[in-house]
């Protein structure tokens, strides 16, 4: 579905009116397509931490163009990538300023920042300090980048290092259009190491994927960027949109189970399904959700029960007899889709709220559970477009779409470039991480 103030800001009247009353104008996002190269341009590296010498190397073996050094001064840059976890009190944090501000205005359209870190909590003192400090820096920088462009902070645990590929194709890339803002942490629960990738054109080759609510929205996107990166993809959804499913599944050389996941053999199901026909699965994306919006006043029972057993109870049963079963395999992946209400509340929304944050409780809950290689993430939504939001009267969308540092709404396929990273055998370093696909959306932290 198509933005319609972003037309109207492009014509004649609309840039009279941007220019004069400085209402937002945001840029058109970058977003990739299969085959492209993962950054059009060159990327500039600098600072001078644990990670800097190999930065260079890690980024020409994703087939990024990179440098690192002193830039010319006519050189435009794609994106930078900074290392931070050199600095070690508050008085080295000039780095920052010392190496962004010359450059700010020798970027891209559409630009990407990464800033590398290292967990406060893995050191003490004047260095946590610092190190805490990159948190405020890169969220503002975020709002000011402009162009379309998106800022992110990675932490990466001490011994981590090598773990670093899979985030920075993805944060790098156009994969990562909507996402802007988010800390990101590598190494923090569990495994340090990473998992090999055969071709970062098919990183999901040989694998399968389970996704729930696939027939349509974003889950639709979801199981096709799945697929388009390698994966088998099986879908799930209700009886009533089985014909649906069953027509995308045939399109994707895909498998489908039609079926209420909140049923009481739902689970049992499910993992027989995975076991007997694909020897087990690999990837498993809880997208399935409803709402049923009433203010808490007038909030009666079956709306409340309802949006808690098809949002949390379904997801984190199906999980528990996936891992009981030992039918999610060696370095498999589990994604939950939390939502922006889940961290940031929402009127009217006191059970969707609920059970989304109940999905980032998963997370927590089992990341330092897991064994086998296996990792727990999610992934949060904000405005993302739909048939659903569509629906939304005209001056609640405008506004929703707005009020984020990139002044639009995403798009489906956003949420499925999150979900393909997080569920790549690259990943297998990134566990417990919560990542709003909101376009920094100015609520909630």
């Amino acid at each position: 579905m198509s933005d319609r103030y972003q037309g109207f800001v492009r014509s004649p009247l609309g840039r009279l009116l941007v220019k004069n009353l400085g209402l937002p104008n945001p840029a058109p996002l970058e977003r990739y397509s299969a085959g492209e190269p993962l950054v059009k341009g060159e990327v500039l590296v600098g600072g001078g931490g644990r990670l800097a010498d190999s930065l260079v190397g890690r980024l020409e073996g994703l087939d990024i163009a990179a440098v690192a050094g002193e830039p010319g001064d006519d050189t435009r840059f794609k994106a930078l990538v900074f290392d931070a976890t050199g600095i070690t009190e508050s008085a080295g944090l000039v780095a920052l300023q010392a190496f962004f501000t010359p450059l700010m205005r020798r970027l891209e359209t559409c630009p990407r920042v990464v800033v590398l870190g290292t967990e406060p909590g893995e050191v003490e003192g004047a260095q946590r300090v610092a190190q805490r400090a990159l948190e405020g820096f890169t969220r503002s920088l975020g709002k000011e980048i402009g162009r379309g462009g998106t800022v992110q902070l990675v932490y990466v645990a001490p011994g981590a290092e090598s773990a670093l590929d899979s985030t920075l194709a993805f944060l790098l890339s156009p994969k990562s259009a909507y996402v802007s803002g988010q800390v990101v942490r590598i190494g923090a629960h569990g495994s340090t190491g990473a998992g090999e990738v055969l071709d970062w054109s098919r990183p999901l080759a040989g694998r399968i994927a389970l996704v729930t609510g696939a027939s349509r929205g974003i889950g639709e996107q979801i199981a096709r960027v799945l697929h388009r990166d390698g994966a088998t993809v099986v879908g799930v959804d209700v009886p009533q949109a089985a014909g649906e499913l069953a027509s995308l599944m045939r399109e994707l050389d895909g498998d489908h189970l039609a079926l209420d996941i909140t049923h009481s053999d739902a689970a049992q199901r499910i993992a027989q399904h995975l076991a007997q026909q694909h020897g087990g699965v690999d990837i498993v994306v809880h997208n399935a959700g409803i709402t049923r919006d009433r203010r808490l006043a007038n909030m009666a029972a079956d709306r409340w029960e309802s949006v808690i057993a098809v949002n949390l109870t379904a997801p984190e049963t199906i999980t528990r007899e996936l891992l009981a079963q030992r039918v999610l395999n060696d370095n498999g992946r589990i994604v939950g889709v939390a939502s922006i209400a889940g961290i940031a509340g929402n009127v009217g929304q006191t059970n969707y709220a609920a059970s989304k944050a109940g999905v980032i409780g998963l997370v927590d809950s089992l990341a330092d559970e897991l064994d086998r290689g296996i990792t727990v993430n999610a992934v949060a939504p904000g405005f993302i477009i739909t048939a659903m939001t569509a629906a939304v009267p005209f001056a609640t969308r405008e506004v929703g779409q707005r009020l984020n540092s990139l002044s639009q709404g995403g798009l489906p396929v956003d949420v499925a470039e999150t979900v393909a990273w997080l569920a790549s055998p690259g990943s297998t370093a990134v566990n417990g991480n919560v990542v709003r696909v909101c376009g920094q959306m100015m609520m909630g932290a």
